[in-house]
């Protein structure tokens, strides 16, 4: 038998459940920086080398939300219009952890605001 606390705590983790990937050009540490999130690498999914068009695609298939990537030109080459997904894009200064960490703050923000379709770019102010 379930109690009402047990429902209750489930449809609020419901609410903050957002299911999110890291690009395989990002680097595996900042997993740790989204623990509130369900959040996977491409790699943990079996998706590494994949194209970009194949890997959105994919995400749909699997129920993400939102992708976080370097790939500064994925913007420009996929039509963001055919895709339901967020994808957050990170202009850091380079791929290390020490250069994106500092963003993590704002990645967040979007996230935890209402999620748009297509590229967001996450930059330094």
């Amino acid at each position: 038998r379930i109690s009402i606390n047990q429902i209750l705590i489930k449809c609020l983790l419901q609410l903050n459940y957002m299911k999110l990937l890291l690009d395989e050009n990002l680097p595996k540490k900042l997993k740790l920086d989204f623990s509130e999130f369900e959040i996977m690498t491409v790699v943990e999914m079996g998706w590494a080398g994949q194209t970009n068009g194949e890997l959105l695609k994919l995400m749909i298939d699997n129920e993400f939300d939102a992708l976080l990537t370097f790939d500064k030109n994925l913007q420009h080459q996929q039509n963001f219009k055919k895709y339901t997904l967020t994808v957050f894009v990170i202009g850091a200064t380079n791929n290390t952890y020490n250069s994106i960490q500092p963003l993590v703050h704002l990645i967040k923000e979007h996230i935890r605001s209402k999620l748009i379709p297509g590229p967001i770019e996450i930059k330094y102010s």
